[in-house]
């Protein structure tokens, strides 16, 4: 049977609330520190021209039914055609990302400050945190959850007879760590350098690939299939307007 507990407002007031204000405060720090870090480059033109094109492709999937067959079959073939077509990559022009980034050093730096600019405010910030707040039962979910949940948020509390809605303190630095992501966009806009979800990611690859995307997209493009959302669309839009004028 599992316990209810009654949490101290002290809890509240000197553990929870401390404890996400210092997060949001390190991720506005981190910001910061790694534009200060970044060095000024010029982008490539290439790799612009790519992410451009990209995204145009992208639109034309999007919005492939509210054009004509005809129209979207011309975009299709100026897209995707084997002799010129601006997503086909020919084979052997293919950039391999790691060589590209062992022949810049200043990718290389770029990326080592990054990762150094995200390991570094973690270790120190959970170091703190498990030293001060450790074994802290700080809030509960106002609604029930499976026994799954249990080693996501009671990390630090080895109790099986308590509720599996409170969360430990541990367990909520967590929770700040890899929820703070919509706050930080919100505060410094899309383009910020505090998303650590995708920076633990990009953190066992070697940067943008745009010859694999512009592939991958190709393939996307192919598979479309037309299917025309405005069919005789001035015919019924003439014969609602005659019904208006009628009435």
């Amino acid at each position: 049977m599992a316990e209810d507990l009654v949490l101290d407002t002290a809890i509240r007031d000197w553990v929870l609330i401390p404890l996400s204000v210092v997060m949001v405060l390190i991720g506005v720090l981190r910001y910061f520190v790694s534009k200060l870090m970044r060095s000024d480059q010029v982008p490539d033109l290439k790799i612009v021209k790519e992410g451009q094109l990209i995204t145009r492709a992208r639109n034309l999937r999007a919005a492939a039914n509210f054009i004509p067959a005809k129209s979207f079959r011309a975009r299709k073939h100026y897209y995707n055609n084997e002799e010129n077509g601006l997503l086909h990559v020919p084979k052997g022009q293919a950039q391999n990302p790691q060589a590209q980034m062992f022949s810049d050093p200043n990718m290389a730096m770029d990326m080592m400050k990054k990762n150094l600019s995200m390991i570094i405010p973690q270790t120190l910030t959970f170091a703190w945190v498990n030293f001060f707040f450790s074994g802290f039962v700080a809030a509960k979910i106002p609604f029930p959850l499976t026994q799954r949940f249990r080693a996501m948020l009671q990390n630090g509390i080895d109790l099986s007879t308590v509720d599996v809605s409170y969360v430990s303190s541990r367990s909520w630095y967590f929770l700040n760590l890899f929820g703070l992501r919509g706050l930080f966009s919100l505060i410094l806009g899309e383009d910020n350098a505090t998303d650590d979800t995708q920076r633990m990611m990009q953190m066992g690859g070697f940067g943008f690939d745009p010859t694999r995307s512009l592939g991958a997209e190709k393939d996307n493009l192919d598979i479309v299939q037309h299917d025309w959302a405005l069919p005789k669309f001035e015919q019924r839009a003439e014969s609602v307007l005659k019904k208006l004028v009628q009435k």
